[in-house]
């Protein structure tokens, strides 16, 4: 597809790859693990999109990665991250956090709870260049979010307040939208739009929690928000 070319995609939320593991229940926007469909692998420089909702006391045990940049965003509860750069932190609603896997890191995560769920959403987007330092951090946004509007999470465009991805052509943008919001979707070459919590409609379409639209070169489209209001996750991306 040239880049003249537009589209816009409708992804619905049980149409995507799902791992249910009883401790793990996730949902893939995109070809992950032993899912795989070789035309739907990616979007632009965004490479996954996990809906993770993981059971009281379990998680994910130490393993490794290298060369990606990884955002996660906690919606509900509480996630424990250990790396062995020796940062461990607990990850919240609110608070964005990117760990740049460079040369190499391992990690663990794990539901900070014996009681409640946590679920938060993870993406991986491909590096400006491979081999770097790992490093990690995070930010709490809660406060710009409250303002209803758009707010950079994570970028590579230096957006003040985003914690940064070594991606030039990438920015992460949350919303936490009061129901009847109108505001106008981010513009870029790809961009993919995903329901993280609420309903909406984008260009007219009829959007609930877990739905996606990913677009290229469509230009910047209207959305509504539902009566629940909704938090919305928009990856806009220059390649």
């Amino acid at each position: 597809m040239s880049t003249t070319d537009a589209s816009i995609d409708v992804r619905r939320a049980a149409d995507r790859f799902h791992t249910d593991l009883g401790w793990l229940d996730s949902w893939h926007s995109f070809s992950f693990g032993p899912h795989f469909d070789p035309d739907n692998t990616h979007h632009g420089l965004l490479l996954v999109s996990n809906d993770d909702t993981v059971a009281p006391g379990g998680g994910f045990s130490p393993h490794a990665h290298r060369d990606m940049e990884i955002v996660t965003w906690v919606l509900d509860g509480r996630l424990e991250h250990g790396d062995t750069l020796g940062n461990h932190d607990v990850i919240y609603p609110g608070l964005a956090q990117r760990m740049s896997a460079g040369r190499g890191i391992r990690h663990s995560e794990m539901n900070a709870s014996i009681t409640e769920p946590v679920h938060f959403v993870q993406m991986w987007v491909q590096p400006d260049r491979t081999g770097i330092d790992a490093g990690y951090q995070q930010i709490d946004v809660t406060e710009q979010l409250e303002a209803g509007e758009w707010f950079p999470i994570a970028s590579g465009q230096g957006h003040e307040g985003a914690v940064r991805i070594h991606q030039r052509g990438a920015v992460l943008w949350g919303g936490r939208l009061a129901r009847g919001r109108r505001i106008d979707a981010p513009d870029a070459l790809h961009t993919h739009l995903f329901v993280a919590e609420g309903t909406a409609t984008y260009d007219g379409v009829a959007l609930a929690t877990g739905d996606a639209v990913r677009t290229t070169a469509a230009g910047s489209r209207p959305i509504s928000v539902g009566d629940g209001g909704a938090e919305l996750l928009v990856w806009a991306l220059l390649l």
